[in-house]
């Protein structure tokens, strides 16, 4: 095969400043021609006249070019090879190293080879085999069949095996790559479009996706965690091929994650719509449970890989600090509490259990609002989910410590999680000595504008978060009565609580504190009572919330509400009945609000 524009039965012409490269085998004519010519001429036949050769560009001043064979021309049956080409290159030295004492000659591109060789590891660089210089900026170095032929060449079948001492070109038994940093770089923030495509790695997709094809004969290793077993399992000779598959496996999933990456941020920059046509989302395994919602089913937690999560909050990326590990229901509870009070700007404790709301207070005195929250309903916050948008410092640490049940005043207070945005020192100490089972959370507030995914049999939904809060809607005033200003505030924190709430979902509040909810029922009248019943004598002069409008008035729930005592109600509004509600709560002299905003939760 000849590097310039040549049949095979044309006399070639050697030019000045021009590269020519041969590889495979040299017929005798071509020699001869070689040997009449003005040119330098260097050839070490092999046994078959096989030969590989590298281009030297020819000399100006001189008609000549010279024709150098490759350094390290390795056969299809020669050493043992293993290709090293690495972004991150943490333990390399470790895997070279232990590379080479098993007897492996290691071919290796730019800086890895480089960093190879600093650590005294022997190494050939990719462009002796491949007999052409990296080029294009690096965007084509390894795209080569000198490489990929020996990555892809099956073993056991004969006529691989001849191609390859055809062309003269090595096996590779070992590939070990990872990728340029496109997610780190995109996700840092401030990288132009073209500094993100650049950063698109694709000979090294390529190289991992052909090992891993071939896993039976290469072993492809993409994590510099699996550098201990590789070695482990070159040292014992062992033909695992569970093995093999399992590293095969990891480096498509590598691969596919990379990828998925890619086609999120493209899609950011062309679109940009929250819904494309196709989505992936890569999911890292961050832990295995104990079990599922129940003891019988089996669960893992996964942590949302994609660029839009990238410090973007929530529990998933929280800290643990101390305590048993997470279950699968703590991390629901955990979640609804978190979320809930993330949402309130004063000073604020949400208590949960069964992922609804059962305790929330906002107070310029967190200890306060700590134990306002549980006094909302003590019983239901035995066992729960406290949760603190401030910091949990000495003091608060105590009081969770030490606090009484409201009930009978001799019992303490025991909770499955306590989360927060930060903890002191003295703090995180003081809760650590609560309990060793308590589990102590420090998580970051989520962003606003996430994705949210949920299952169904076959399928997925995806809508945007529920991140409407008072501040984004008007409150309409639809009653003869109007709204004090103290009742409007009392009418906002039921809504914003009532948000958190199973449908269907009533809330009845006052000065900051809610009174007490009702979840989860068939019907809105069922709710209703429960919320009531909570509330107990306090509900006179509350103002009471629903997550959606009123289907009925007369004889129904909103009557029932005001003859209760509350004296402001607030609902979106959009039932074909709106005008008996209204027509209600002017009897009673209730002021009803109209939101316009649902918040179903399903």
């Amino acid at each position: 095969m000849l590097g310039l524009a040549t049949t095979a039965t044309a006399t070639p012409t050697v030019a000045k400043n021009r590269v020519l490269c041969i590889s495979g085998r040299v017929q005798p004519g071509f020699v001869r021609w070689f040997q009449s010519s003005s040119v330098a001429f260097y050839h070490s036949f092999s046994p078959s006249l096989r030969s590989n050769f590298c281009p030297v560009k020819a000399m100006a001043e001189a008609d000549t070019i010279s024709i150098l064979e490759a350094q390290s021309p390795f056969t299809a049956s020669g050493n043992k090879q293993a290709l090293i080409s690495l972004s991150d290159k943490k333990d390399l030295a470790f895997l070279g190293k232990g590379l080479q004492s098993l007897g492996y000659s290691i071919i290796s591109t730019g800086g890895t080879a480089s960093s190879l060789e600093n650590a005294g590891v022997s190494v050939t660089k990719v462009e002796q085999l491949t007999c052409f210089p990296e080029m294009l900026d690096g965007r084509v170095k390894t795209l080569h069949p000198n490489i990929h032929g020996g990555i892809l060449a099956r073993r056991d079948k004969k006529h691989h095996m001849e191609a390859l001492n055809k062309h003269g070109i090595g096996t590779f038994d070992v590939v070990v790559v990872n990728l340029y940093p496109f997610y780190d770089k995109v996700s840092s923030g401030g990288i132009e479009f073209e500094g993100g495509i650049e950063n698109i790695d694709i000979g090294g997709p390529a190289m991992i996706r052909a090992a891993a094809k071939n896993h039976k004969d290469v072993l492809v290793v993409v994590d510099s965690q699996d550098y201990s077993a590789l070695l482990e399992f070159l040292q014992g000779n062992q033909d695992d091929q569970l093995f093999r598959r399992k590293l095969a496996w990891k480096a498509f999933q590598h691969v596919a994650s990379y990828d998925s990456a890619v086609s999120e941020w493209l899609w950011k920059q062309t679109e940009g719509d929250k819904f494309p046509p196709s989505l992936t989302v890569p999911l890292s395994l961050k832990s295995s449970l104990r079990y599922g919602e129940n003891p019988h089913q089996k669960a893992a937690f996964y942590v949302d890989k994609s660029l839009s999560e990238v410090n973007a909050g929530g529990i998933a990326t929280a800290i643990q600090h101390h305590g048993k590990e997470m279950s699968y229901n703590n991390y629901l509870d955990a979640d609804a509490a978190w979320n809930c009070v993330s949402e309130f700007t004063n000073p604020t404790c949400v208590i949960v259990k069964h992922t609804n709301p059962c305790g929330v207070a906002s107070r310029d005195d967190i200890l306060e609002a700590y134990r306002l929250a549980v006094k909302a309903d003590p019983v239901s916050a035995f066992g729960g989910i406290v949760a603190f948008n401030i910091e949990v410092d000495e003091a608060l640490a105590k009081e969770i410590r030490e606090f009484r049940s409201p009930n009978d005043g001799e019992t303490r207070m025991f909770y499955e999680i306590v989360v927060a945005p930060k903890y002191s020192k003295k703090g995180l100490e003081i809760l650590r000595g609560k309990s060793k089972t308590l589990r102590i959370l420090e998580a970051a507030k989520n962003k606003k504008g996430k994705l949210s995914l949920r299952q169904v049999g076959g399928g997925w939904l995806a809508q945007d978060s529920d991140d409407l809060t008072p501040e984004d809607i008007p409150f309409k005033s639809v009653s003869g009565k109007a709204p004090q200003e103290s009742e409007l505030r009392d009418a906002e924190f039921a809504w914003l609580c009532v948000k958190h709430v199973k449908s269907n979902a009533i809330v009845i509040a006052k000065n900051n504190c809610m009174l007490g909810m009702g979840s989860g029922q068939p019907n809105r009248l069922e709710s209703l009572r429960i919320a009531m019943r909570k509330a107990g004598d306090e509900v006179k002069g509350a103002a009471l919330a629903s997550d959606a409008f009123f289907p009925f008035a007369w004889n129904d729930a909103v009557e029932e509400a005001c003859k209760s005592g509350v004296s402001i109600i607030a609902e979106p509004g959009g039932s074909i009945r709106d005008g008996d509600a209204i027509d209600c709560c002017n009897k009673y002299e209730v002021s009803l609000l109209f939101t316009d905003v649902r918040h179903f939760r399903h």
